[in-house]
């Protein structure tokens, strides 16, 4: 969808790569940018050692990604709601790959500083998201999020209560022009030196 988007951009490249080992040309960019990718690298400090690399000297890097859980209700709430019904899965370690690992701003720091940014500025930003049409939400609740697994493994039965307590919490945000809740992200912005 990018390359149709930015097409007619003259000094536009894409690559699909994996930011733990690609080759990036040293120096190279003024600009790092990434919208909610990085929470997913299985080593977080190598990813943003090597992207740091591939930064010129006072070039910037700004990405956006997930706060808590709890700060996102779109995700965690059907998910409770079906936890009334199934055995939650265990809580993921802090810093396990997946939508929230780095909604802990000190763990960024930390990461980041030693992969040689600096200048690590947070800023919180709180709205609203349309997720669609009901039911369109809620499938696809039955296979991203917390949810998922556990309901794999349901029997029927339960797997059936679970997602009609799921369809409950979602369609008390339902709206006219879709499913409303609130979200939650971090806007981060950091230096190379």
């Amino acid at each position: 969808m990018a390359r149709e988007r930015y097409a007619d951009v003259a000094n536009l490249e894409f690559k699909t790569a994996d930011a733990e080992t690609f080759a990036f040309e040293r120096e190279h960019f003024d600009l790092i940018t990434s919208r909610f990718g990085v929470m997913f690298f299985a080593e977080p400090d190598v990813a943003f050692r090597n992207i740091c690399s591939a930064g010129k000297p006072g070039a910037r890097m700004v990405f956006i990604c997930w706060r808590s859980l709890r700060e996102n209700p779109w995700m965690g709430a059907p998910a409770a709601a079906a936890f009334t019904i199934l055995t939650p899965p265990e809580k993921p370690e802090p810093g396990t790959p997946g939508p929230f690992s780095l909604e802990d701003p000190d763990r960024v720091t930390k990461i980041m500083n030693t992969a040689g940014f600096t200048d690590i500025k947070f800023t919180a930003i709180d709205e609203t998201v349309n997720l669609g049409e009901l039911e369109a939400v809620l499938r696809l609740m039955t296979v991203l999020g917390p949810a998922t697994e556990p309901l794999k493994a349901a029997s029927e039965s339960n797997r059936t209560a679970a997602i009609s307590e799921m369809r409950a919490c979602l369609a008390k945000h339902n709206t006219p022009e879709g499913v409303i809740m609130p979200r939650a992200i971090w806007v981060v912005e950091a230096q190379i030196s």
